[in-house]
């Protein structure tokens, strides 16, 4: 008998109907010669302290740090019965096939289950990028070794043991040394979540420090004697202004307005009009996904996430969402026509794009070197359960079909246009701007504003201007104005910024070697990260923005700089990459880590936080007064594997 691992019952049922397995077992669907069964997530997890050495139920900074020799599991309470099922299957079969999500924190799901139970058979993996029968039919007809798959789940270990590491050596401590201050909650440290609060503290500071600075700026309303009017810019001395261009002389800014308004006409000292070309936006990975969502739908960066989890497991409308790359494989390409015509039957407004989509046209996204272990979210051939949406979801899955769609559509081309033209011996530039071909922007006219780094302000076009020609001035407006503060950091400005972590590192060499790696979290942790600090009191919401609150700002100031470091911690998923690639082994990453983490204690037993107990969230007062439920175990078994709820 082939025995099929899944993540969970959902994806159990869509894999089982493609394999014939209709009948049901305890736990399990059976067919011929074929079973699949779940687990339901993690099904273990790591052993707490206390389950190497009964004093550690009590906390003492005397007993930290505190280090396994050898790692131990527990079963997960709701997970019990479903391991019994799985551990019996496991004595079966004859060959077991892994199909949980096809990511680390999957294979670890499935890997810890068959370390635990002791197999030691034949194992393949199915690859998955979507749940509709076409995805899944073609991973069942190329299966992997398992053994292409197994550092992954290295990787896995080791992000969950320094994880492990980090949260209870770390957590105990700060929280010990806010009791000898007389702060009442938990202070929860994190290998990811304490880098994250700290970008959000620095960026309240700097905001909170943020002094303003007046600068002034003239528009221009100039005439081409033939009735066309059209805005130009003065342009002050590079001298008399800032690093943005911005003239921060008030005199001289006044003077100027003065001399433009003498009635002198402008005249055109240069024309240019260049052809410009823009491809379509990638499609989404997930994190691109939140920050849309974030700014064009108000959605949390974990509302998002739940979102796509939805329309990819229940309604088989989506590709798989925890993607950290929005580009495609060549070979999807020849599915395109299928999925074209699928999303047009499910929908009669996309008729009025027809005449402009083209299956056959091949834009950059279709690249294979820059696919990673998942590509875009896409949509599926199964467009017809579109019907079933509404709301949010429908919102959300709107704009992923839309990046689709950009992709099988002309470039955007317009015509940018700059004259420059002198005053009463001042310099202006206008600028303008003549859509020539819509192209991809036919696809998502409501997500315009939403994609980054385009320039929506050139709106006007500017007349046919000709080189000497004298264009009156008809208005001057001079603008008094005053810099902006740095903005807050909404949920999808937070998400952005863990991935995009290299641009604010200053050391150059480091930023260098974060370009490449995943920033802080990963694509499937960084909403379960945000969502964390905010039940834990560290952040708050304030609107849309996040903002840190007094125990966030005492934690950071206390922690040590390298646990709080944004750099730091993706040096450690670059090394987690390492391991992954078979460049580093586990036991190596696991050992550092233990001996930084056994100095990071040290270091921080005397230090004195700046916290008090009124600054307690009652939140996380009250989760502290409720003492947790022990999982329930199955002899606490020692095993190489530390159980981690996905997302934590």
């Amino acid at each position: 008998m082939r025995l099929f691992l899944c993540e969970k019952p959902s994806q159990a049922r869509d894999i089982a109907a493609v394999l014939g397995a209709r009948q049901r077992g305890e736990g399990c669907l059976l067919g011929a010669g074929v079973t699949v069964t779940w687990c339901i997530g993690h099904l273990l997890e790591t052993a707490a302290p206390d389950a190497y050495d009964p004093r550690f139920k009590r906390w003492n900074l005397a007993d930290l740090p505190i280090i396994p020799t050898q790692w131990k599991l527990e079963v997960r309470r709701q997970g019990a019965a479903q391991l019994r099922v799985i551990r019996r299957l496991l004595k079966e079969c004859r060959e077991l096939v892994i199909a949980t999500d096809a990511d680390r924190e999957g294979e670890m799901i499935a890997r810890e289950v068959l370390d635990y139970c002791g197999y030691r058979g034949p194992i393949l993996r199915l690859w998955l990028s979507a749940l509709d029968e076409a995805s899944i039919r073609r991973a069942l007809a190329a299966l992997r070794p398992g053994s292409e798959t197994f550092n992954l789940y290295q990787s896995a270990l080791g992000r969950s043991r320094a994880d492990w590491l980090i949260g209870m050596n770390m957590s105990r401590l700060f929280t010990l040394l806010g009791q000898q201050q007389g702060y009442r909650g938990v202070l929860p440290v994190g290998r990811v979540q304490t880098p994250t609060l700290r970008l959000v503290v620095e960026r309240d500071r700097s905001i909170a420090a943020f002094v303003p600075v007046p600068w002034w700026s003239i528009h221009v309303l100039l005439q081409d004697g033939q009735g066309a009017r059209f805005t130009a810019d003065w342009q002050a001395p590079e001298a008399r202004c800032d690093e943005q261009g911005r003239c921060l002389d008030q005199a001289l800014a006044r003077s100027a307005a003065a001399d433009l308004q003498s009635g002198e006409p402008a005249q055109v000292l240069s024309m240019d009009t260049e052809r410009q070309r823009e491809p379509a936006p990638l499609p989404f990975d997930l994190a691109t996904l939140q920050q849309i969502c974030s700014k064009k739908l108000g959605l949390g960066a974990q509302e998002t996430l739940d979102i796509a989890q939805s329309l990819y497991e229940r309604d088989k409308l989506i590709t798989y969402p925890r993607s950290d790359c929005g580009y495609l494989p060549l070979s999807q390409h020849s599915e395109a026509p299928a999925i074209l015509a699928a999303l047009r039957a499910a929908d009669t407004t996309l008729e009025a794009l027809r005449p402009h989509l083209d299956a056959q046209r091949r834009s950059r996204a279709w690249n294979d070197a820059k696919v990673t272990a998942h590509h875009g979210i896409i949509p599926t051939a199964a467009a017809q359960g579109l019907a079933r949406l509404t709301g949010k979801a429908r919102a959300v899955y709107t704009l992923i079909r839309a990046r689709y769609l950009a992709q099988f559509l002309p470039l955007h081309e317009f015509d940018r246009s700059e004259a420059q033209l002198r005053c009463a011996g001042h310099l202006l530039k206008a600028v303008g701007k003549c859509v020539v071909e819509i192209g991809w922007r036919r696809a998502l006219p409501e997500a315009l504003a939403a994609i980054p780094g385009r320039d929506v302000s050139e709106a006007q076009i500017l007349p046919a201007l000709q080189v000497g020609q004298r264009c009156p001035v008809e208005t001057v407006q001079l603008k008094d104005q005053l810099t902006q503060p740095p903005r807050p950091y909404t949920e999808g400005d937070l998400i952005r910024a863990m991935k995009h972590v290299a641009r604010l590192v200053e050391d150059p060499r480091l930023r260098q070697k974060l370009k490449d790696t995943t920033g802080i979290g990963t694509e499937a942790t960084r909403a379960g990260i945000i969502q964390g600090l905010l039940e834990r009191g560290y952040l708050q919401r304030q609107g849309k923005a996040l903002q840190a609150t007094p125990a966030g700002y005492a934690l950071i100031d206390a922690v040590p700089r390298a646990l709080a470091d944004p750099g730091t911690t993706a040096i450690w998923e670059q090394a987690l990459d390492m391991v992954q690639a078979g460049e580093m082994s586990l036991e190596t990453f696991v050992d550092r880590q233990s001996v930084w983490m056994a100095r990071q204690v040290e270091r921080c037993r005397s230090v004195q936080l700046n916290i008090s107990a009124s600054e307690a969230p009652p939140a996380v007062v009250a989760k502290r007064r409720k003492p947790a439920k022990k999982p329930a175990t199955q002899g606490a078994r020692t095993s190489r594997t530390p159980g981690r709820r996905r997302g934590s």
